[in-house]
C-alpha cells in the first residue's frame, strides 16, 4: 500500500470506496417482527400515511455500539463504530483499542484485475473514521417503512454488471450505478455538524464524508417498525465491495453490524432480499444471528476499556447524544403546511424555525431566459408530479403494490432550486440525489454545457467535451441541440456503449472499462475530485487544511452566482428538462423508488403540469436524446425515457408515455 506524505493527492477520489470480499444471494441474521411504519396504503386512493414518531436514545445508542464492540471483541477484529440518525446526525462514533487509524481505497477494477497504483490513487491511506460513518449513512439514507437496504445492498446496484459476478459480464449496469457519488460532503442541499450549536444542529440530511459506501458492514436502525437510523463498521482496513454476489461472505465487519443492530433490526419482510429488480433478489446481509456471540449489552463494561468515544472533525464532537425524531421540524423534514402545498400527506424541507428550506419560487435566470419559469408554473408540475406519485406502484418497498414514495426536485437553467416536495416516508437519499439529477439534465441540456466545462480549471474537464463531441461525430455537441434525459446521461457514462456489451468501448463521459470501478467512474468523479480531497484533508486533521464550501465542483457560476451542479453530477435514470416553446426554462428530477418509476414521475409531471398552466412542457421530440444515432455497428439510439408497464394501482393502462 502507498501512505500519503502529509496530504492527500488530487487523484483522491478513489479513497470513497473499492472492492472486497464476497457474498450470498439469501440474507440471514435475526430481524424484527413489528410492522413497518408507516404501514403501507396498497390502494392508491387517499392520502400517505405518516411515519410514526421514533428516535435513538442515548441509551439506544449505548446499547447498539456495546452490542457491535462485543462482537468485534469476539471477532479479534478492533474497529471503529459509528452510529447516526435517519437524517444523518452522527451520534457517537467509538474507536477500539487497537481499531486501524486508516482504510486502504483498494485497486480491483471492475474487469477483476488490481490497477497500477497510479490509476485513480487507488491504494491510499484514508481516515477509517471516515467509511464508519459514510456506512451508518448508507444504511440509514437508503432505508424506509417500505425497505431496508444495506451497505452490501449498495454493493449490488453500482457496479458495472447486475447482478455483479464474474459470469455477468455483457449485462447491464446496476441499476443505480452513480449514487455512491451523491450526499457529498461539498453539497449546497446537505447540512452540516455545528459544534456548539443550539437549535438548528441536528437539521438534516446530513453529509456522508465519502457519499455512499458499498463496503459491507453498514445496516439500517429500527425502532417499532420505524426507519431511526444506521450503524457502520471499519475494521479491516479496506474499504471495498462485494464483486461476485455467488458466493457466501463471512465478512466481520457484517459480523459486528449485525450484533448492534440486535434489537433495532428491520421488520423481516422488507429487508433487500425480499425485493427483486428485474428478476434478480437484492441483498442485504449474509452474517447470521446464529453465528452470533452472546451480546454484550452494557455500555459501562466497554467504554473505557475497550475503547472510548472520539471527535471527528465536521462531523462530531466525541460526546454521545441522542437521535432526531424524522418528521419533526428540528429534523429538517416535516409536513407540509397549507402555503407550502394543499396535500395533507405532502413533507417539504425544513430550517428548524418553522421555515420551508425551499419554498416554491420563480426562476432567477432572467437573465439568459426572456422567460423564466414563473411560481405557478412550478407549483403545477411539483403538484402534478406529486398526484401521480400518489397513483404509481412502488418497485423497491414491500408489501407488494404498495405506493411509491420519492422526492421531487425542480431548478432553473442556473441551477438555482425552485421548489422540493416528497412523500412522507421516501427515503432520504432521494432528496440530494433527485436536486443532482435535475441540476445534471439542466446543465447538460443547456447551450452553455460544453463552455462550461471547457471553462472548469480542473485539468481533465476540458477533455470530455472532445472525447463526447467525438463520440457523437458531431463538433458542436453539448451545445443545447439536444434535451437529454437522466437515462441518456447515464447511457453515455457507462464502461461500455451500448451499456454491459463488453466488446464495445465506454461512453464519453466514462471511464475504460480496465480502469472503472464505482468510485472511478469517469466525469462525475472528476468534476468533483477537488472537493473530495479538500474535505478529505481537513478531516484527515492535515495543517492548514479547511473545509471544503456547500459548493462541489469547479464550473463557472451563472451570472447570479449559483454553480449549476452545487451538489454534483448524477449518471442515472429519473429526470429531464423543461421548455417553453422549445427554450429550455428548468428541469425536473425524481429520487426514491425504481428507475422506470423515476423517469415516470418526472417525465409525465412535467408533461400534466404543463397542460396544466398552458405554456411550458418536455423536450419537443425532435430534439430528445432518443432521437441522436451513436455509430455503433449498425448504430444505436440514446434512450429519453422508460416507463414501467401498467404502472397505475388504480388502472390498467400501458404505454402511459406513449405520445407525449
Amino acid at each position: 500500500m502507498r501512505k500519503l506524505p502529509g496530504y492527500i493527492s488530487s487523484a483522491a477520489l478513489s479513497l470513497l470506496v473499492a472492492c472486497s470480499g464476497g457474498s450470498t444471494p439469501s440474507g440471514g441474521g435475526s430481524f424484527g417482527t413489528g410492522t413497518p411504519s408507516p404501514t403501507p396504503t396498497p390502494a392508491a386512493a387517499g392520502s400517505y400515511s405518516i411515519p410514526a414518531t421514533e428516535a435513538l436514545t442515548v441509551v439506544d445508542v449505548r446499547r447498539i455500539i456495546a452490542q457491535a464492540v462485543g462482537e468485534a471483541q469476539a471477532q479479534n477484529l478492533p474497529s471503529i463504530i459509528a452510529v447516526v440518525d435517519r437524517v444523518g446526525n452522527v451520534l457517537a462514533v467509538f474507536s477500539m483499542n487497537g481499531a486501524r487509524p486508516d482504510m486502504v481505497t483498494s485497486r480491483l477494477t471492475a474487469t477483476g484485475v488490481i490497477n497500477n497504483p497510479n490509476v485513480d490513487a487507488q491504494g491510499l491511506n484514508v481516515p477509517a473514521t471516515l467509511g464508519a460513518i459514510a456506512k451508518a449513512v448508507t444504511g440509514a439514507y437508503l432505508s424506509s417503512g417500505g425497505n431496508a437496504f444495506s451497505t452490501r445492498t449498495a454493493s449490488q446496484i453500482v457496479q458495472a454488471n447486475f447482478p455483479p459476478a464474474p459470469n455477468t459480464v455483457g449485462l447491464e449496469s446496476g441499476p443505480l450505478s452513480g449514487v455512491q457519488f451523491s450526499q457529498l460532503p461539498c453539497s449546497d442541499l446537505n447540512t452540516r455538524f455545528k459544534a456548539g450549536a443550539a437549535t438548528d444542529a441536528l437539521i438534516g440530511p446530513k453529509r456522508s464524508p465519502l457519499g455512499l459506501a458499498a463496503d459491507p458492514g453498514g445496516l439500517p436502525l429500527y425502532k417499532n417498525g420505524v426507519i431511526v437510523g444506521g450503524i457502520g463498521v471499519m475494521g479491516d482496513g479496506d474499504y471495498g465491495l462485494d464483486p461476485n454476489t455467488l458466493d457466501i461472505d463471512s465478512d466481520a465487519e457484517e459480523h459486528i453490524a449485525l450484533a448492534g443492530i440486535q434489537g433495532f433490526a428491520p421488520p423481516e419482510t422488507i429487508t433487500a432480499d425480499k425485493i427483486t429488480v428485474d428478476g434478480t433478489s437484492l441483498r442485504f446481509s449474509d452474517a447470521k444471528a446464529a453465528s452470533l456471540s452472546p451480546l454484550q449489552t452494557s455500555f459501562a463494561v466497554v467504554n473505557g476499556s475497550a475503547g472510548q468515544l472520539i471527535a471527528v472533525n465536521g462531523y462530531t464532537n466525541g460526546t454521545m447524544i441522542a437521535g432526531t425524531a424524522y418528521g419533526t421540524e428540528a429534523s429538517g423534514f416535516r409536513k407540509a403546511a397549507g402555503g407550502d402545498f394543499a396535500f395533507s400527506d405532502a413533507f417539504v424541507l425544513s430550517n428548524g424555525a418553522g421555515g420551508n428550506r425551499f419554498p416554491i419560487k420563480a426562476g432567477t435566470d432572467g437573465v439568459d431566459v426572456s422567460q423564466p419559469l414563473t411560481a405557478a408554473e412550478v407549483r403545477a408540475i411539483l403538484e402534478e408530479a406529486f398526484k401521480l406519485m400518489r397513483r404509481s406502484r412502488a418497485q423497491i418497498r414491500r408489501p407488494l403494490d404498495s405506493r411509491a414514495e420519492v422526492t421531487v426536485s425542480l431548478v432553473d437553467t442556473y441551477g438555482a432550486v425552485l421548489g422540493v416536495v416528497r412523500s412522507p416516508d421516501a427515503p432520504i437519499f432521494g432528496t440530494d440525489v433527485s436536486l443532482q439529477k435535475a441540476r445534471t439534465v439542466g446543465f447538460f441540456s443547456n447551450p452553455i454545457a460544453a463552455q462550461q466545462l471547457l471553462n472548469n480549471p480542473d485539468a481533465e474537464i476540458p477533455a470530455f467535451v472532445q472525447r463526447t463531441r467525438t463520440f457523437f461525430g458531431d463538433p458542436t455537441a453539448l451545445s443545447g441541440k439536444v434535451a437529454f434525459g437522466a437515462r441518456a446521461i447515464g447511457n453515455i457514462a457507462r464502461p461500455h456503449f451500448p451499456d454491459g456489451e463488453a466488446a464495445q468501448p465506454e461512453g464519453p463521459f466514462s471511464r475504460p472499462i480496465e480502469d472503472f470501478n464505482p468510485f472511478a467512474t469517469g466525469l462525475q468523479v472528476a468534476l468533483v475530485a477537488s472537493n473530495l480531497v479538500q474535505h478529505a484533508n481537513f478531516v484527515s486533521g492535515q495543517p492548514g487544511a479547511s473545509d471544503t464550501a456547500q459548493q462541489c465542483t469547479n464550473v463557472p457560476p451563472a451570472p447570479s452566482g449559483q454553480s449549476r451542479l452545487a451538489n454534483g453530477m448524477q449518471i442515472f435514470s429519473g429526470g429531464v428538462p423543461i421548455y417553453r416553446n422549445g427554450v429550455i426554462v428548468g428541469a425536473i428530477g425524481v429520487s426514491g423508488d425504481g428507475i422506470d418509476q423515476d423517469d415516470m414521475i418526472s417525465f409525465l409531471g412535467v408533461d400534466l403540469g404543463g397542460k396544466r398552466v398552458g405554456s411550458i412542457g418536455n423536450a419537443p421530440s425532435a430534439i430528445r436524446s432518443d432521437k441522436v444515432v451513436i455509430n455503433v455497428g449498425a448504430g444505436v439510439r440514446l434512450r429519453y425515457v422508460n416507463c414501467p408497464f401498467a404502472p397505475f394501482l388504480d388502472s390498467a393502462e400501458q404505454n402511459v408515455c406513449a405520445g407525449l
